[in-house]
């Protein structure tokens, strides 16, 4: 069997990162974006060095045109696309909602449910052309419950979840596949500016999970690796929470 063509946006840190590497391990073909072309070019060396044939290709999935050139770029490189995890995103300026602005919403919103929208639509275009493919969404455990004072962020995982049903039900007849993980607090760059970089603040979002410990990159990049892989074929439409059993409650 061929090598599965991957395509990975906000790759640069974090669960995108994780993803990208446990992808090479499996000797993926894998295209990787962000926007930095240093730490971009970096990480192409990295899965390179694990056996992967990797390029970068930077992209804002913000803009239509740069996101259609992404896709473009993985169909010219590799010749199709098997696999897309929808990564890129901000958790924007927390803050109660009588204190928010129009400003932070339009952030938020732009990057976590336009570019996903941006994402879907073009990654689905080719995926229709082959009758197949996966593509997995990142939401978080806040797509699914409340969160006091983070409610623009909670909104737009909201909308990413809405959004993942929504496509796995118009394309599941066409043997296409479109699911989301849901991760509780990991230990990424972003759970530190959520928290400000607060020990203190981490400690008590860790002692809200059941597990009693926030997750690691690794394994919300196993999970996605598990839906993009041979192993899911039913699974389709889904959210799945991977959070020490905090949605549980």
């Amino acid at each position: 069997m061929s090598a599965s063509v991957v395509l990975i946006t906000g790759a640069l840190t974090g669960i995108g990162r994780a993803t990208a590497l446990a992808f090479a391990r499996d000797r993926a073909h894998i295209v990787v974006s962000g926007r930095n072309e240093a730490a971009g070019q970096a990480l192409v060396d990295e899965l390179s060095a694990l056996g992967a044939e990797a390029a970068f290709q930077r992209a804002d999935v913000t803009r239509e045109a740069e996101v259609e050139a992404l896709v473009a770029f993985t169909l010219s490189r590799f010749g199709r696309l098997d696999v897309a995890v929808n990564n890129a995103g901000t958790e924007g300026r927390p803050a109660p909602l009588a204190d928010d602005s129009e400003a932070n919403y339009r952030a938020t919103f732009d990057t976590n449910v336009l570019g996903t929208l941006l994402c879907l639509k073009h990654e689905l275009k080719a995926m229709t052309q082959q009758a197949s493919g996966s593509i997995i969404n990142l939401s978080s455990i806040v797509g699914q419950v409340g969160m006091a004072g983070a409610g623009v962020y909670t909104a737009s995982k909201h909308a990413v979840e809405g959004l993942t049903k929504s496509a796995a039900l118009e394309v599941a007849p066409l043997g296409i596949r479109v699911n989301a993980v849901a991760p509780g607090p990991i230990l990424t760059p972003m759970l530190n500016r959520f928290t400000g970089g607060s020990e203190e603040a981490k400690a008590g979002l860790f002692g809200m999970i059941p597990a009693q410990r926030g997750g690691s990159p690794d394994e919300i990049a196993e999970t996605i690796l598990f839906l993009a892989s041979t192993k899911s074929p039913y699974l389709t439409g889904q959210i799945i929470a991977v959070d020490g059993a905090y949605t549980a409650q």
